[in-house]
C-alpha cells in the first residue's frame, strides 16, 4: 500500500493557521496504538478530543456553507452565520477543557497529532523538536487528558 498524504491548512485552537501534513488513509493514533505505542486508555482520550474537536465545527470546511448564503435582500444581502448549537458549544467546552489540562508545551503536539491528523515525524519537525522527542510528549498530554475525560 503506498503512503498518501496531503498538505492540508488547518485552524488550531490557538485560532491561527498551520500547515499540516495528513496522511488521508489512517489517523496517527490509531497508527501508533496499533503499533503497541500507545495503550487503550492514550488511544480513547485522543479519540474523544478529535470527536469534540469535530463536533464542536473546529475542523476545516471542505463543502459550501449554506446557512452562510444570503437569505433576503438581494446579491449584496449578508446571510447571519448560523448559531452554534447546544452539542457544539457542550463540544468545545469540552475541547478546551482537555486542552487546557493538557497544559502549555503539551497541547501543541497533541492537536497536531490527535485533531489535525498530522504524523508525528511531521509534527516533530513542524514544531522544532528533536526526533523521538514527540511520542514521549504526546503519551504526556494523552495521560493528562485522560485523566480530564476520566478514561478508565
Amino acid at each position: 500500500m503506498i503512503a498518501h498524504h496531503v498538505e492540508q491548512m488547518i485552524e488550531g485552537p490557538d485560532g491561527r493557521c498551520h500547515n499540516v501534513r495528513v496522511h488521508v488513509g489512517e489517523s496517527p493514533l490509531s497508527w501508533l496504538h496499533a503499533r503497541g505505542h500507545l495503550s487503550a486508555r492514550h488511544y480513547a482520550a485522543g479519540d474523544m478530543l478529535r470527536r469534540d474537536w469535530e463536533r464542536a465545527g473546529l475542523a476545516a470546511r471542505v463543502t459550501m456553507r449554506w446557512d452562510a448564503a444570503p437569505r433576503e435582500g438581494g446579491r449584496r444581502g449578508q446571510g447571519r452565520p448560523g448559531d452554534p448549537t447546544l452539542a457544539q458549544m457542550a463540544a468545545r467546552e469540552r475541547f478546551d477543557g482537555a486542552i487546557a489540562a493538557a497544559g502549555p508545551g503539551l497541547a501543541d503536539i497533541l492537536w497536531r497529532v490527535a485533531c489535525a491528523g498530522e504524523g508525528l515525524v511531521a509534527a516533530e519537525k513542524a514544531l522544532g523538536w528533536p526526533s523521538r522527542a514527540g511520542k514521549l510528549v504526546l503519551t504526556l498530554a494523552l495521560d493528562r487528558v485522560a485523566g480530564w475525560y476520566r478514561v478508565p
